[in-house]
């Protein structure tokens, strides 16, 4: 293993178990029925555990949105071909009247005042130079995982490297709150093979439709995850993303661990993230206090991803677009549930009578 990446792995530690625990003192103390704000309750106190304080106060949200192409999409497992990741990227980074980025992640984020990040970890194109694109291509694309591994060790391991330290820069640009996004023309599919074996399913239970495919090619997509897996029997979770993953799913992780690492928070958007986030878990089990999953998607694995990583979603929008946009919208839900913590008062500064319960 790369000595930068074991650094990075050793660098994650649990959650601040002491202000959790002083959190849920203070959380019971507040003017309000006990348990009336719901799950905001829990995401307060975890969040208090990733930031050290029982007054957590995160403030900067920066979504970074890796893409890159897929070698298995020439065998026709997405409704779209792969030019479309090169056009989506340019059009993340277009001028439009609203502001720079014409993606459905760009609107939302300037919609909850989050800052955008665009990388090309593998776009299978030459993309014209622009100041806001971070370059991290090895090669364009992954080779076709059905027939040989996506990716070489040391390719993952760099796209790592190179997410983490995109997340570094968002963190020193005033990121507290880190979204993984992604583009990819047929990334479901690695991200199925992925769960599938770390999760020990068959294909079919964890594949779904993706960009929107027919019942024929769900089942052709299906049969081209299982002749991946039949090929390699590993479970190493670094081996597990190079034979089946793909670049920005290897960038995405980085982004997770890098933000875990300096103890910031990381919503999960869907299914494609939360293949990073089962290889994330398995190399690093303490990354999973760092996690906030956003939504529940509509790929039929995320459900099973969120069992294994014991989280909860904070919405169903049968959401299944990628680019980061679930996350996007969930990062107002954890900075408002971060607040009530924060700035609401005790019974005892209000002046309330009560403990934590009210008629």
């Amino acid at each position: 293993m790369h000595p930068d990446l074991t650094a990075l792995l050793t660098a994650i530690q649990p959650a601040d178990a002491d202000a959790m625990d002083r959190a849920r003192a203070r959380q019971a103390q507040l003017t309000k029925p006990a348990g009336a704000l719901g799950d905001l309750e829990d995401l307060a106190v975890r969040l208090a555990g990733v930031l050290g304080s029982e007054r957590p106060d995160p403030r900067g949200v920066a979504v970074i949105v890796a893409a890159g192409d897929h070698g298995v999409a020439r065998a026709g497992v997405s409704a779209y071909p792969s030019e479309v990741t090169p056009a989506m990227v340019a059009n993340f980074l277009a001028d439009t009247p609203a502001g720079p980025g014409g993606a459905a992640v760009n609107a939302l984020a300037r919609t909850v005042g989050a800052r955008v990040y665009v990388m090309d970890a593998g776009v299978n194109a030459d993309l014209p130079e622009h100041p806001a694109l971070v370059r991290a291509a090895l090669r364009r694309g992954t080779h076709d995982l059905s027939v040989q591994p996506a990716m070489s060790l040391d390719e993952v391991q760099a796209l790592i490297l190179s997410g983490a330290a995109l997340a570094r820069r968002a963190i020193e640009d005033g990121a507290d709150v880190l979204i993984p996004g992604e583009m990819g023309i047929g990334n479901t599919t690695p991200a199925a093979a992925i769960t599938a074996r770390l999760l020990g399913l068959d294909a079919a239970q964890v594949t779904g439709r993706g960009t929107g495919v027919d019942d024929a090619r769900l089942a052709h997509k299906v049969t081209v995850i299982r002749m991946a897996l039949d090929r390699t029997p590993t479970t190493d979770p670094l081996e597990v993303l190079a034979q089946f993953g793909g670049f920005e799913i290897a960038a995405m992780l980085g982004v997770m661990l890098q933000a875990a690492a300096m103890r910031r928070a990381v919503i999960l958007d869907g299914f494609v993230e939360g293949s990073a986030a089962l290889i994330g878990v398995t190399l690093a089990p303490h990354l999973r206090d760092s996690l906030f999953p956003a939504g529940q998607c509509a790929e039929i694995g995320h459900a099973a991803q969120l069992t294994h990583l014991g989280l909860k979603p904070m919405f169903h929008l049968n959401l299944r677009l990628g680019e980061g946009t679930g996350g996007v919208l969930a990062a107002p839900i954890l900075l408002g549930a971060a607040a009530t913590l924060r700035e609401m008062r005790t019974f005892a500064e209000a002046g309330v009578p009560g403990s934590g319960s009210e008629e």
